[in-house]
């Protein structure tokens, strides 16, 4: 897993002295903590927002607008996936036209503006199906009119949130100097403590706001998830003049496709031996990181190559004839990236794990400590928030300056490390779940009773560490990694492993159970867990997570970094 980055230390110290060009990219020059405090308290805010309708939204379309559980599960899953494939809607604009502050401001806008019509939805009688009345229930369903006023609401915040979730991120990391030592290496902190705010939003939203929907009023807990969201957009509104702003480049989809035009027109061109005779353009006001070359993907090189027909005058040459190897080192760049990616995927399906066959599982056991408390089972993923917050201070007061002094180099554990290790925690988190149910089962057929639900505390808290290890280097590395003009894109890219790690373990738990529940069998995650056999489920994740741990040790270890000259 070294061969990568083990010379990232001394990148890191080189960019220092190389890395010049990038200033001219940013229109202001404050930025650093004060900014950056500024959008971890928003990130805090609009996370708070979101997950107080989304963690509860289920309950809001069951008991308020009368929906059947299947749509109710179904509109949910469609909703927040939607939310992160708006993402790279939001970064592309943000990339190409308007820049990260900007589409903050205007994805905020729409967000409010969903919520507000949400809010307004379960205040106003009309807007909302009457109130389920009697000892047998009698529940009108929602009017085509109330249906459309709800959800436009809804998918108005689909599309808001959904434009944050990318840019927020780079618009943080935008604060910190990548030509300093020094903030690059704050910078990494901050990935730390972005997530500790996210995850802060979660907690508090799951808790007090789902408190509020549920015993107080629903009105009330939208009003809140308003309040959070007007609050953040105030403060970004006011603390405009402190951020340092990066411009926007132009579509990075249309320079890739200028490389594979270039490339293909040029397809029977011999690759010069000498990367000297690539192209690159000698501009001295080049707005971009210019790039090495690398010897990745070589066949790419076909678009750098100059020939009789691109002209004397090729600094003014034809884009989708000739690209400079800065155009070309980008597209390959983001090749390099995709085989990380698809493990991030198979991460995501298992860690997901926490929010279904887990809180199923809990559901089966016995909740009740101390005699009288009793312990919602889905409360358990509020102690993995609390957990991760507990990790990241752990890891930068004591892991992070004890690997430095371990490894020598500066820097501690690297991007690629850090990965490794919360993908191979999870399949420890797979492991334990699956013994976990092996003991719950030999009692039950035992007639020892339930087994008590703390038994899934330690698998919540390694998920936690694995959490951290993994997800917070991840959005750093894609960030790190990514072409200058594809920051925002690239982030998002990496935020959508959430949403198809999500859709990947509804399919697996659907063909797991469509597999065994053959010939009348009640199958592995039957309706009644005693009857099935949870175990096996955990015990196959457990597998497809080692083979997927040994994929990305692969891929990490012949992973070339991106490397930045003058």
């Amino acid at each position: 897993m070294d061969h990568g980055e083990s010379s990232e230390i001394g990148k890191d110290l080189s960019e220092s002295l190389l890395l010049d060009k990038d200033k001219s990219q940013l229109q202001h020059q404050p930025g650093h903590w004060n900014a950056a405090a500024i959008i971890l308290g928003f990130e805090c805010l609009q996370s708070t927002a979101y997950f107080g309708i989304y963690t509860n939204l289920v309950r809001y379309l069951k008991t308020v607008l009368h929906g059947s559980n299947a749509s109710n599960a179904a509109n949910a899953a469609i909703w927040n996936g939607t939310s992160f494939f708006t993402s790279l809607i939001g970064a592309f604009i943000a990339d190409t036209f308007c820049g990260n502050y900007q589409t903050v401001f205007f994805s905020s806008l729409i967000f409010l503006l969903g919520l507000l019509i949400i809010t307004s939805t379960s205040l106003i009688p009309s807007l909302r199906p009457s109130p389920c009345e009697g000892l047998v229930p009698s529940c009108l369903p929602a009017t085509t009119v109330q249906t459309i006023a709800s959800f436009s609401g809804l998918y108005l915040m689909a599309f808001g949130s959904g434009g944050l979730k990318g840019v927020v991120l780079p618009l943080g990391a935008d604060q910190f100097d990548e030509n300093n030592f020094a903030e690059r290496e704050q910078k990494g902190i901050f990935f730390h403590w972005f997530y500790v705010s996210f995850t802060f939003g979660i907690l508090m939203s799951g808790t007090l706001i789902v408190f509020v929907e549920e015993s107080i009023d629903w009105p009330l807990g939208f009003s809140i998830c308003t309040l959070c969201l007007a609050l953040a957009l105030s403060a970004l509104i006011i603390s405009k003049p402190v951020y340092r702003l990066r411009k926007p480049t132009g579509s990075p989809l249309k320079r890739i496709l200028q490389v594979l035009v270039a490339c293909f027109s040029k397809i029977s061109s011999e690759i010069p031996t000498d990367t000297n005779l690539l192209f690159e353009t000698k501009h001295t006001d080049y707005k971009r990181q210019r790039l090495a070359h690398t010897n990745d993907f070589r066949f790419l090189d076909k678009a750098a190559i100059v020939s009789d027909t691109d002209g004397d005058d090729i600094e003014h040459r034809n884009p989708w004839k000739l690209c400079t190897i800065t155009e070309v080192e980008e597209l390959k760049t983001v090749l390099r990236l995709l085989p990380i990616w698809v493990t991030g995927i198979i991460f995501q399906a298992a860690f997901s794990q926490i929010c279904t066959t887990f809180i199923l599982r809990g559901s089966a056991m016995e909740t009740r400590i101390f005699s009288s408390l009793s312990i919602p089972p889905a409360s358990l993923s509020s102690f993995e928030v609390v957990s991760v917050m507990f990790c990241v201070l752990l890891y930068n007061k004591i892991i992070m300056p004890m690997s430095k002094q371990l490894f020598r180099n500066g820097a501690g554990l690297s991007k690629l490390q850090r990965m490794g290790i919360g993908r191979f925690l999870i399949i420890i988190v797979m492991v334990t779940a699956g013994s976990v149910e092996t003991i719950r089962l030999k009692r039950i057929k035992n007639g020892n009773g339930l087994t008590n639900i703390t038994w899934q505390l330690p698998q919540y808290f390694i998920a936690a560490v694995s959490d951290m290890f993994n997800n917070i280097s991840q959005a750093e590395f894609f960030y790190d990694q990514a072409p200058e003009s594809m920051k925002s894109l690239c982030t998002a890219f990496g935020l959508l492993t959430v949403a198809l790690g999500s859709y990947l373990s509804s399919f697996i738990i659907t063909a797991v159970q469509f597999v065994t529940a053959q010939n009348g069998r009640s199958g592995w995650i039957s309706d009644d867990l005693n009857d099935g056999h949870l175990d096996y489920f955990f015990w196959v994740f457990a597998g497809i997570c080692a083979v997927n741990f040994m994929l990305y040790l692969a891929f990490a270890w012949n992973f070339t970094l991106k490397r930045v000259v003058i």
